[in-house]
């Protein structure tokens, strides 16, 4: 086994990969977010306003699903392949829902027609609220073990099996944690009447997380005790959550304040403590096996070879301060109120 400063290649590279995801969650948590609120504005210059303060980061933004994927691919291949035979339909159906919501945005103000428009406002709110589900629905099922028999190979259902309530709890409270982020986001982009109008929305936003969070946790505590096993072996990995609880409620502060920024910047730090719970409950294991715990994938029987992974860490200490730069000037760039003009979606 190697190591870097310390720490073995598995879990170094288990750490790329959860920021990497991290990232993602949440930048383009508050693309998905601010698609979600997309119906609860009525007027077609509201709408675009709102798709167009997302306009030019969306699509960068998903770079860090690309290189997400791509170091889950090469670092831990055996938990890419089981994870997608285990998750095939909500990911199949995640894939058809980012396509249509790209395709929303560039198509929805290319003609004048009422019926045209309308179809595409629907098509991008129901892509953004199923995709930010989807998301929570697959986190939910690693979470609660998957059924992995020997060989890594997955023995459970195929279609709707992942739909079971404690995945639908967490679907909906990764959707209102998105949403929450959103409306922070476009609160930073917008003014006037629909300044005031997510002012107003980011309140009822908040109560959904806030409930959907509890009664998830309630749900956790109650009927799945294993999930918590590790904090009760631990006690001062408790701090995470009290953290993540810290930080969200911060944010009504902010945002009464008019510090949108720094309001995202604590939103963005709970979903940061939320999911550094996931990875607390799950390491050193990815991919938990509800049938024997012998057959779970984890960092060690899943990963590239000891060279494969000293060889992708330096591609990653080389290419990780291109990638901050790039998305520093992207953002510092694209910063400000939303002005339409004939560029715009």
């Amino acid at each position: 086994m190697e190591y870097f400063l310390g720490i073995d290649y598995p879990t170094l590279w288990f750490l790329v990969v959860g920021l990497l995801f991290s990232g993602y969650a949440i930048l383009e948590g508050f693309d998905y977010g601010a698609g979600a609120w997309h119906l609860f504005f009525k007027k077609d210059l509201s709408r675009r306003i709102a798709i167009n303060a997302i306009g030019p980061l969306w699509d960068a933004n998903q770079v860090w699903l690309v290189i997400g994927g791509g170091a889950l691919f090469a670092g831990f291949p055996v938990m890419y392949a089981t994870m997608l035979s285990s998750m095939y339909v909500p990911f199949m159906l995640f894939l058809m829902l980012l396509v249509l919501r790209s395709s929303a945005i560039k198509f929805r103000s290319a003609e004048q027609m009422l019926w045209w428009r309308k179809t595409w406002d629907i098509i991008y709110f129901t892509s953004n609220v199923l995709i930010s589900f989807l998301l929570g629905v697959v986190l939910a099922n690693i979470l609660q073990g998957l059924e992995i028999g020997e060989n890594y190979s997955y023995k459970g259902g195929m279609f709707f099996s992942f739909l079971n309530p404690y995945a639908i709890m967490v679907g909906l409270t990764t959707v209102s944690l998105f949403m929450t982020q959103g409306a922070i986001f476009l609160l930073l982009k917008t003014e006037g009447r629909l300044h005031a109008r997510l002012t107003f929305l980011l309140k009822k936003g908040m109560i959904f997380f806030i409930v959907s969070f509890a009664v998830t946790s309630l749900y956790t505590l109650v009927f799945l005790p294993g999930v918590t096993d590790r904090f009760k072996e631990n006690p001062v990995f408790f701090i995470v959550p009290v953290l993540a609880f810290l930080a969200v409620a911060n944010v009504p502060r902010l945002v009464s304040k008019k510090k949108y920024g720094i309001a995202l910047v604590f939103s963005s730090l709970t979903m940061a403590f939320l999911l550094m719970l996931v990875a607390v409950q799950l390491y050193p294991v990815l991919l938990p096996s509800s049938v024997d715990p012998a057959y779970s994938v984890t960092i060690y029987n899943a990963a590239s070879s000891q060279k494969s992974l000293g060889i992708m860490l330096t591609i990653v200490l080389i290419g990780s301060p291109l990638l901050a730069g790039y998305f520093l000037f992207l953002y510092r760039t694209f910063h400000g109120k939303v002005k339409l003009d004939d560029t715009s979606y």
